[in-house]
């Protein structure tokens, strides 16, 4: 599968976020893929946005702003989230992927998780990036590169009937638009 170019990435975070739906997300590890189906996305935008990494400044907020199409990882109860930076031109935004299907790798996945139970496996942002061995050492990784040990390919296409929103997860003060993706009825899906 074609990796997904750079350009895709600099639109709005909710267009990315609901695009991402269906695509491939790989790692290599240890000269072997391991991939999901992205089933679960949310968008944050910038300094507007409540929930928003940017409104807190620092280094995660100069890497929302930056360059479209690399990985923003940073931790949360003793876990490492993958979202991707997407925004328009000179805007600020990313996309957390929350959950995948696996497809590639299962096995392996499943040591990496110490978990055998499929369903539970990457329907969480901290599993997933536990299954796929992804950690702060992909902070700022590019995910448009077709070699890379992480990025992200071309999947499966989703119609829009089986896209499913809500407000965010976890998210005390939202915005007043639902910014939650997923695809319906998909057992890897986190809630």
């Amino acid at each position: 599968m074609s990796v997904l170019k750079q350009t895709f990435y600099l639109r709005r975070p909710d267009i990315v976020a609901r695009e991402l739906l269906g695509k491939l997300l790989v790692r290599i590890y240890k000269g072997i893929r391991l991939s999901g189906f992205i089933v679960e996305t949310e968008a944050y935008f910038g300094r507007e946005d409540p929930a928003s990494r940017a409104k807190r400044g620092g280094d995660l907020a100069k890497t929302m702003k930056g360059e479209v199409g690399v990985a923003l990882i940073y931790g949360i109860h003793r876990q490492w989230l993958l979202n991707v930076v997407a925004h328009e031109l000179n805007s600020i935004g990313a996309v957390l992927i929350r959950a995948i299907e696996p497809f590639e790798g299962i096995d392996i996945m499943k040591k990496l998780r110490k978990s055998h139970d499929i369903k539970n496996l990457t329907n969480g942002p901290g599993k997933l990036t536990k299954a796929l061995a992804i950690d702060k050492r992909f902070h700022k990784v590019p995910l448009f590169l077709k070699n890379g040990d992480l990025r992200i390919e071309e999947g499966r296409k989703v119609r829009v009937c089986e896209i499913g929103t809500s407000f965010r997860i976890n998210v005390s003060r939202d915005l007043s638009i639902p910014l939650r993706f997923y695809i319906k009825d998909n057992p890897f899906v986190s809630r």
